[in-house]
């Protein structure tokens, strides 16, 4: 009952109408993001950090919502349409939603991803309100060594999951807390890493950071192997669904929520794993036609996918609001755009900031039907964004992300690291190294740093004292495996190749 109360102080503060603004131009630069190949909710979100310095919180976290739920609708348009997924976890999209289109039911396809999203985004966002009160009061329990435990589960994870290979997660992850290192050390004041320039010695700021990895070095990432043709977009009618639509979609919708939920509230659990999970599923429950029409353009895999994809995006929230700890690269920038505003999230952002809590999440709801009635109705529109030349499109991007560092104090140095890390996020890329690792490891790390400390001066320098909790103990355990699994898997699938 007190979560409902609260969710409905949280609407009346997302339905004023400067947040209502700031919820559409977050939904509809969402879906436009989505829209584009190479241009995701993580890469927006960082180039707008920058107006944390003069927008309310409760409205650039609406509106950051916004974006995060607008890239997951968006990135199924070029899926069904050119078969190029916008973002990652529409790859599965791609493989009956553009066999769909090229047999004359784009329509149909679009219609099931975006009412696909609807219901899994309204379902998961209720399991948000209820799950969240409940981690939030398991979370209050957490020592210091607990949140040291669980910052190493989140490194691990997301450096096993996110990456092709385990080495190049942790290479990645390595990247990222030395970044975090540089500055001046908090308890003994001595300057690390800072070559001898002072503008390092208060660290390098994270909004800087994003913006260089992801927008800089994907653009530079896109501009090598930037195509100048245009490409050949299918047309798309009104998008609507019949009734044997209906009934062949509205249960894969539902399991499709019950897979994405709980896969995004995991450290490193993301999209990509419930939208595979969810094709597999669906195909092995096809029956009749539906089976006869896999691998040929299968309205069921389109719907379950694209609905655990939107699932997942509500259960990253979980962890991010209620722990602090970022399961993807979207949320990871959050995170960074709440330490802009000095807050932390966890349990005690909900005692100290509940309209801003309740309010972002009320504002998912309110987002979800914008987004029902801008992709619906609009999904020709949104096609015709793919015309824009990617050299005016990247060369802009390139522009925001200068100017937008450069108003934070007015640096040139600045824009020096910008660009050096701009420079660092193409090589990453170039030789298969995952950016969120880095990201999150740069955010995280100082905390897991500061943990670590706390828990070794409770603990009178006793190393064992970190996993006398029980809590600590099993994070750790279940990091371990995180980190060994896939060697192992690796080392016992050696003998059966040799035979």
């Amino acid at each position: 009952m007190d979560s409902f109360m609260l969710l409905l102080d949280g609407f009346a503060t997302a339905l004023t109408p400067v947040n209502l603004v700031y919820a559409l131009i977050g939904v509809t630069l969402g879906t436009l993001v989505g829209v584009l190949p190479g241009i995701g909710p993580a890469m927006t979100v960082a180039l707008l950090l920058p107006i944390t310095f003069s927008v309310p919180p409760a409205s650039a976290f609406i509106m950051f919502a916004g974006i995060y739920y607008g890239g997951m609708y968006g990135g199924s348009t070029t899926s069904i349409l050119l078969n190029t997924p916008g973002e990652s976890s529409s790859m599965i999209t791609a493989l009956e939603g553009n066999k769909m289109a090229k047999r004359g039911r784009a329509a149909q396809a679009l219609a099931t991803a975006a009412i696909g999203s609807f219901v899994a985004g309204t379902i998961a966002t209720g399991l948000l309100v209820v799950a969240a009160p409940l981690v939030v009061d398991f979370a209050i329990s957490f020592g210091p060594e607990d949140y040291f435990a669980l910052a190493v589960l989140a490194f691990t994870a997301v450096s096993s999951v996110l990456s092709r290979s385990v080495v190049r997660g942790l290479a990645s992850l390595g990247l990222g807390l030395t970044v975090g290192l540089i500055g001046i050390d908090q308890q003994t004041g001595q300057a690390r890493l800072t070559l001898g320039i002072p503008q390092l010695l208060d660290g390098i700021d994270v909004v800087i950071v994003a913006v260089g990895l992801f927008a800089v070095g994907e653009v530079l990432y896109v501009a090598s192997r930037l195509r100048h043709s245009d490409p050949e977009v299918i047309p798309v009618g009104r998008a609507f669904l019949g009734r044997s639509d209906w009934s062949r979609s509205w249960r894969p919708w539902l399991r499709g929520t019950a897979l994405g939920f709980p896969f995004g509230a995991l450290p490193g659990g993301g999209a990509e794993i419930p939208t595979f999970l969810s094709y597999a599923i669906e195909k092995r429950l096809a029956r009749g036609v539906a089976r006869e029409e896999y691998g040929k353009g299968a309205i069921e895999g389109v719907a379950g996918p694209e609905a655990a994809n939107n699932a997942s995006a509500a259960g990253t929230l979980v962890p991010l609001l209620t722990l602090g700890l970022p399961t993807s690269a979207t949320a990871a920038i959050m995170l960074a755009a709440f330490q802009q505003y000095g807050l932390q999230p966890g349990p005690q952002l909900f005692d100290h900031n509940p309209a801003l809590v309740w309010g972002m999440i009320a504002s998912l709801f309110l987002g979800n039907t914008m987004l029902l009635v801008l992709n619906l109705p609009l999904a020709p529109l949104w096609a015709r964004v793919l015309h824009v030349p990617r050299p005016y499109l990247y060369a802009g991007i390139m522009l925001f992300a200068a100017l937008g560092v450069y108003a934070l104090n007015s640096s040139w140095v600045e824009l020096i690291i910008l660009y050096v890390l701009g420079l660092l996020g193409f090589a990453m890329r170039r030789f298969g190294l995952p950016v969120a690792p880095a990201v999150i490891g740069m955010i995280l790390g100082p905390m897991a740093e500061i943990q670590l400390r706390r828990a070794l001066a409770i603990g009178a320098g006793d190393v064992t004292s970190l996993v006398k909790s029980p809590i600590a103990a099993v994070l750790l355990t279940i990091a371990l495996l995180a980190l060994f699994t896939p060697l192992i898997r690796k080392w016992f699938a050696r003998p059966s190749r040799a035979a």
